[in-house]
């Protein structure tokens, strides 16, 4: 977790970048991601039925399950990862059932083998934190939360009780994708999570360009993109690390060029 801390210490906001794991050239697509310049890498778990995720990942997720991706292959390619970058912190995302299907203390010492900072589980709330969550935090591993516009003062201490690492603030109540929040409403949400937290806040969901990137950094300890980035991944294939380089430079440039007002 000590990965995450050094993230958020930096002198400058940081650029959290999700890509989904067996979609694409998954080594390749992270190797780009760190080399464009992300803080905080996100490797999603590839689901069935993903929820929370718009468009964009849902059809990552399907072209990664098509091509026969599970869990162990998740896991393989987060110790690879952790191999060849010692540094950057690397979080897990995803549902539940492929997290504690064979039991949360087989999960938790996975992530360890594997070299994981932490996991965000999107369909385990808070309140349900014995699920998974004791077990990964007995191992080192940091549970991230989500917490939304929704979310009101009388939930928040819930949600922010088990939290480690950084606070994820869903800035649109709805799936990932398209929406994007007024920078207005962004900036008050933060202001308030901040006056209840020491933990850094970093707020995604509908995050697209460097120029919105550096608009939220202004706000916020961190940036989370994820939709344009998949997209890359499904428009240009063995070509997308190229891509996926020249996107995170640009919002790196951005994220880390802000400041916070």
């Amino acid at each position: 977790m000590s990965r995450l801390t050094n993230a958020f210490a930096k002198p400058h906001p940081a650029l959290v970048c999700f890509v989904t794991a067996g979609d694409g050239d998954t080594a390749a697509n992270l190797d780009a991601l760190v080399e464009g310049g992300a803080d905080v890498i996100e490797l999603g778990m590839p689901f069935t039925d993903p929820m929370a995720d718009g468009p964009a990942i849902q059809a990552a997720n399907i072209r990664s399950l098509g091509t026969g991706t599970t869990t162990a292959d998740v896991l393989r390619h987060a110790a690879e990862f952790r191999a060849r970058h010692p540094d950057v912190p690397l979080v897990l995302m995803g549902y539940a059932n492929p997290m504690i299907r064979r039991g949360p203390e087989w999960f938790a010492d996975e992530c360890v083998k594997a070299g994981v900072d932490g996991v965000i589980c999107v369909d385990i709330p808070p309140e349900e934190d014995e699920a998974l969550g004791l077990a990964l935090r007995a191992k080192n591993i940091a549970t991230i939360f989500l917490c939304a516009p929704t979310t009101d003062s009388a939930r928040l201490p819930a949600v922010l009780r088990g939290c480690e690492g950084f606070l994820y603030y869903v800035s649109v109540a709805g799936i990932t994708g398209k929406q994007q929040a007024a920078q207005a409403s962004i900036a008050d949400a933060v202001a308030r999570l901040k006056a209840a937290t020491d933990l850094p806040v970093a707020v995604g969901f509908g995050v697209r360009t460097p120029e919105q990137a550096e608009a939220i950094a202004r706000v916020s300890d961190g940036v989370v993109v994820g939709s344009a980035l998949v997209e890359i991944v499904g428009e240009h294939g063995s070509d997308a690390p190229e891509k996926l380089r020249e996107l995170t430079q640009a919002l790196a440039n951005a994220v880390h060029s802000a400041r916070k007002g």
